[in-house]
């Protein structure tokens, strides 16, 4: 999405900008080529372990004027909010039967630090928990 950042730069110093669409965040860069990347971690960083929604852009026609916005001057950058995760999301999967004994197996073979956490036994089955789905493409799990 296109957010408009209000940018400066003082004698002796980087290049600031201010974001009006998420209060008290701010970017700097030494040059400008690379201020819209500072403005993207900026965001990331804004919105880590906060559960907020990502605002819609302001419109220029509303973009916010006034002593703090003197001196400098609008730039619109595309930040890419996907890489923003500002809530934690619930997901229950399906997997076939002898995946999931796949998976119980590797956990219970490579322990915590491969899987996330211990399988924890409940009823006759193991369930295994925090198994990172990126160790499924194991060549230990084929």
């Amino acid at each position: 999405m296109i957010y408009p950042a209000y940018i400066h730069k003082d004698k002796r110093s980087a290049w600031g900008a201010t974001l009006p669409d998420f209060p008290g965040c701010f970017a700097a860069a030494d040059a400008l080529d690379d201020l819209p990347a500072a403005v993207q971690e900026a965001v990331e960083v804004y919105f880590e372990g906060e559960a907020m929604d990502v605002p819609a852009p302001t419109a220029p026609d509303a973009l916010p004027r006034g002593k703090a916005y003197t001196g400098g001057q609008w730039l619109l950058v595309d930040i890419d909010v996907a890489r923003v995760n500002p809530r934690a999301v619930r997901l229950n999967v399906s997997l076939p039967e002898n995946l999931v004994q796949r998976i119980d197996a590797y956990a219970r073979t490579h322990g915590p630090r491969a899987a996330g956490s211990w399988p924890k036994p409940r009823g006759a089955r193991w369930q295994t928990t925090n198994v990172r789905l990126d160790r499924l493409a194991d060549r230990n799990l084929r």
